[in-house]
């Protein structure tokens, strides 16, 4: 591990300590004496010769016998459908307060049993306990259900060997719930490495994480979110990876917990790696070919361009070395994406390890404002992806006028740290995003001449399922986004705001546009979407040999626009225009 104190290692760990300890409270119990985890790691030679697998696995605590037919034991689903109006007015109010049906997770236990749902061979894996690194848990919450935060905490403790897991780090970011008070100082003192920190102010996700991260004593930082369920087997993984290799930073697969229902969905089929579409929004996408075939079991890591952000793995000392989380963000969204870059450009890489499983439930929304996460989409853009950073802007130019703070010191490290630029990252690491051309006066809003401030508009209902909707006009709004369109070299209107990105398809039958796939790269474009931009300003569809025209109304009672035979109507005449 030279390497780090090359990198001034001990000047970067000394400022996070000065910066986050000072001016907090912290409630724990001294784990130092804690004689579970030191007897562990103190077992005499024989015992280790003798001692199986399942020595080593013992929990920090074992699950409660197993009652088959408690609410949603197994993962089961529960719905009641025999409510009185009370029962249904309360169950109406905790999914407003916390946008998660906690009426019905409370009458779950905060033990419950996952179903096995890894790959079978994950089972055959073999680990050395005794020299795999420790871990601390650190879970950050603000304002959190009681029974969400608490089955997460259980869930740790019931399924994290005792000889691995160094602590559960607790960290409230100034909640204001009484709950979180006296009663969860009350529950927790009598959980064996629980440790709670309380923050003086608010301080948003990111200094929250660092600010448990900065007391910690594990070797590896694990970071999880407050409302999880950790399935058998999720650790050891996770610790053998860093182990193999240091600078990995190693997620979980995530899988699904019902928002409504708490029925563990988890994640059928090869996991999903992580991506992200030019608003630079985090997206799913399956394995790519090229992925797979680096592989050589099922079982083995896999790449991922992007993480989801929320829970991570990574070796304590290689944390500080990446500069930890850039402190100028504060709410979650966008510093998953910024981490994700910097830790490929500087020279380590994102995985996520097959055999490793944790639940979370994903809110019907957020629970509260994100007002900054487009600051940290910006101080993303500002300080990674180099001229890249363009192709951000022109689909959200309201960014251009965000504040986003001083990005200096982040930029140093970058330059410290002898990091690759963007562009070796889209071609090495995400080499299936479709990088848009975005030629002077080919892109942008794509605004008719004849029906007055109308433009070309996609916005389908839902984004898994963003293809095969029908194009639509709408007033020009200038925000980018839905109305972000390019017409590209190989004559397609391309719809790239969004992955996976789309390209505009005339119907010969019904004679409307809607969105598919566009053509791989090397591949041919398909003729029912070829289109002549020409330079009287017609669309001209080369299959149908007509033009495009905008129609004051669709069958959806909506103007759009739709093949015409060709003429000279001011309504046939486009032009795309660049909000800055």
């Amino acid at each position: 591990m030279a390497i780090y104190g090359r990198r001034n290692r001990s000047k970067l760990i000394i400022c996070v300590l000065g910066a986050f300890i000072a001016g907090y409270l912290i409630f724990h119990k001294d784990t130092q004496s804690d004689s579970g985890h030191a007897s562990l790691r103190e077992v005499p030679a024989e015992e280790h010769r003798n001692a199986d697998d399942g020595f080593y696995k013992k929990p920090v605590y074992e699950k409660p016998p197993l009652d088959v037919n408690a609410l949603g034991e197994m993962g089961r689903a529960v719905k009641f459908t025999d409510l009185s109006n009370e029962e249904k007015r309360k169950e109406e109010e905790s999914i407003n307060k916390h946008q998660i049906n906690t009426y019905v997770s409370d009458k779950i236990s905060l033990h419950r049993r996952m179903p096995e749902i890894w790959n079978p061979l994950c089972r055959t894996l073999k680990y050395d306990y005794l020299n795999l690194p420790t871990t601390s848990v650190v879970i950050a919450f603000y304002n959190e259900a009681w029974s969400t935060l608490l089955r997460t905490v259980h869930s740790v403790l019931e399924t994290s060997p005792d000889l691995l897991l160094t602590e559960v780090i607790l960290v409230d970011d100034y909640s204001d719930r009484d709950h979180l008070k006296e009663p969860l100082e009350i529950h927790i003192a009598n959980l064996r490495k629980v440790r709670l920190i309380r923050a003086r102010k608010r301080e948003g996700l990111v200094r929250a994480r660092l600010l448990g991260a900065s007391i910690a004593t594990g070797e590896v930082l694990t970071f999880l979110d407050c409302h999880c369920e950790c399935h058998q087997g999720w650790l050891e993984p996770l610790l053998q990876r860093i182990k193999e290799e240091p600078s990995a930073v190693v997620c979980p697969v995530i899988d699904v917990i019902d928002w409504n229902t708490f029925q563990y969905l988890g994640n059928p089929g090869e996991p999903q790696i992580g991506g992200f579409d030019w608003r630079l929004v985090f997206t799913w996408h399956t394995v790519p070919e090229h992925e797979q075939k680096r592989r050589s079991s099922s079982t083995d890591v896999i790449r991922s361009p992007t993480m989801a952000g929320g829970l991570f793995s990574v070796n304590k000392n290689y944390f500080h070395y990446l500069g930890t989380y850039d402190t100028g963000m504060e709410v979650w969204g966008g510093e998953n994406l910024e981490f994700s870059f910097r830790i490929w450009q500087c020279g380590g890489t994102l995985e996520i390890h097959p055999c490793s499983h944790v639940g979370h439930v994903f809110p019907k929304k957020a629970p509260y404002s994100r007002s900054k996460a487009l600051a940290n989409s910006v101080r993303a853009a500002e300080v990674w992806m180099d001229e890249y950073k363009e192709m951000y802007y022109h689909r959200n130019p309201h960014a251009r006028l965000e504040a986003y703070g001083d990005v200096t010191e982040r930029r140093k490290l970058r330059m410290r740290l002898g990091c690759k630029n963007f562009k070796w990252f889209l071609d090495n690491i995400y080499p299936d995003i479709q990088v848009p051309e975005d030629r002077p006066g080919m892109f942008g809003m794509l605004k008719n001449t004849g029906m007055a401030n109308y433009c070309f508009d996609y916005n389908p209902p839902d984004d898994n399922n963003m293809l095969g909707h029908r194009v639509i006009l709408y007033q020009c709004h200038g925000m980018g986004q839905n109305q972000f369109f390019e017409y590209s070299t190989l004559q397609e209107i391309r719809y790239n705001t969004r992955k996976p990105a789309g390209c505009v398809v005339a119907d010969p039958v019904s004679s409307f546009l809607t969105m598919h796939h566009c053509s791989k790269p090397r591949e041919s474009v398909p003729e029912d979407q070829k289109f002549l931009f020409r330079e009287d300003g017609t669309l001209y569809h080369v299959q149908t040999q007509l033009c495009v025209q905008a129609v004051d109304r669709t069958d959806t009672g909506s103007p759009g626009p739709a093949l015409r035979p060709c003429s000279d109507s001011a309504s046939q005449k486009w032009l795309f225009e660049e909000r800055k």
